[in-house]
């Protein structure tokens, strides 16, 4: 048996629900942390408040496309951390192109 990694951890530690909005605000904090960085925005600021509805819309958005995939629980944490990462528009248009690709 391999040893637990990082999500299995914390999902054991908390459960998966709980995992995935960890999941779900770590993805979008990157995403302020680089607004940040570009001067966009201040670190502590009333923008930082608007991420807690998309963190939980985007973990709810990336939990669906991960089971859509057959994802495990561990991928499927990483997707939910990337779709929050990306926000609601930057999922969008992945997922736009990625449904609309022409098929053979």
């Amino acid at each position: 048996m391999t040893e637990p990694g990082l999500v299995d951890w914390l999902s054991n530690l908390i459960g998966g629900a709980a995992t995935t909005l960890v999941g779900a605000a770590i993805g979008r904090l990157m995403w302020h942390s680089g607004e940040v960085r570009k001067g966009q925005r201040r670190f502590f600021s009333r923008e930082l408040l608007w991420e807690i509805p998309v963190v939980f819309g985007m973990a709810f958005i990336g939990e669906a496309i991960a089971s859509y995939l057959g994802a495990n629980a561990t991928v499927g944490t990483g997707i939910v951390a990337l779709a929050a990462y990306y926000g609601p528009r930057g999922t969008e248009v992945v997922l736009a192109k990625w449904l609309t690709r022409a098929k053979p």
